[in-house]
């Protein structure tokens, strides 16, 4: 058996499919169809149950390719090893970002990161908090950048940077509040991001007792909230970096938070216990900090 082997079968197992395993691998199908045999005939097991319809691993294959996952990570250690050793950044680098921080930070990332280190092959998925810890865990992803809070055992978190939100009123509102304080708005309604824990964190716990008596309405993104706003009342809270987005009118329809309340959001990076290549991170923060001002480590 060789680690080329492993690698075909953790593919066939993310992708339940022979051609899409077989063009990640960048092999031919029928390459990888061969070299499945050839490993089910050496370990004298079916790995895989195929159907025309199905691709699926039987139970032997399951702890089977559990187990190569283990040996592909131990081997990727070792390289990543000498290049650290060499203080090398390059090679590949595989990072995920959440949907509700990607819009502010992967242009000027993707910009300035491919321009200062060209000879890494970068990779940028957007992915949820239960996504990247499942990626991370598995070693599909390198790092992954998501509200702090996210952790899970195997996994480290580093902060990166805090960011406040504002808030952003609709044309009634402001007109009637030049200066924002939320006990003013106790009987509008708020619109909140749905599934976005950055204002479970802060802006849901700052409105949370003003929220009794009146239905909080949910958004998939920072721009619907501020289109429901615009057309429905209300108001809304928004991370501090949506501000460039907003047209010049539209910035005039924003407030900071005054008052002891939770306004602004944590964001972390977060590794497995286990990464070894600092210099990739540091690079990673290096960039960063061109464009967003970092927490100290």
């Amino acid at each position: 058996m060789t680690l080329q082997q492993f690698e075909y079968i953790v593919a066939l197992d993310r992708y339940r499919n022979f051609a899409r395993a077989a063009e990640a691998c960048n092999v031919t199908q029928p390459t990888l169809s061969a070299m499945l045999v050839k490993l089910e005939e050496e370990l004298d097991v079916r790995l895989f149950d195929r159907t025309n319809r199905n691709v699926a691993p039987t139970s032997a294959g399951m702890r089977i390719i559990e187990q190569a996952r283990r040996a592909l990570s131990e081997s990727q250690k070792v390289k990543e090893l000498v290049a650290e050793e060499k203080g090398l950044v390059s090679g590949s680098f595989r990072l995920s970002v959440g949907p509700t921080i990607a819009p502010y930070i992967v242009p000027q990332l993707i910009h300035l990161y491919t321009q200062t280190y060209p000879q890494v092959e970068l990779t940028i998925n957007e992915m949820k908090a239960p996504a990247m810890q499942e990626a991370l865990l598995n070693n599909s992803l390198d790092a992954g950048i998501a509200i702090a809070g996210n952790g899970a055992n195997g996994l480290r978190e580093l902060p990166l940077y805090t960011e406040r939100f504002v808030v952003y009123l609709s044309e009634h509102c402001w007109r009637k509040l030049p200066v924002f304080k939320p006990e003013n708005l106790s009987n509008e309604h708020m619109w909140v991001m749905k599934e976005a824990q950055c204002l479970r964190d802060s802006a849901f716990s700052f409105c949370k007792g003003r929220a009794i008596g009146r239905h909080i309405y949910e958004a998939g993104s920072i721009d619907t909230l501020v289109r429901i706003v615009d057309l429905n009342g209300g108001y809304t809270i928004i991370p501090e970096m949506h501000l460039p987005f907003l047209t010049e009118e539209q910035r005039k329809h924003t407030r900071r938070i005054e008052g002891d309340y939770l306004s602004q959001r944590r964001v972390s990076l977060y590794v497995r216990e286990d990464y070894i290549r600092q210099s990739m991170l540091d690079a990673l923060r290096g960039i960063l900090s061109r464009f967003i001002t970092l927490d100290d480590k």
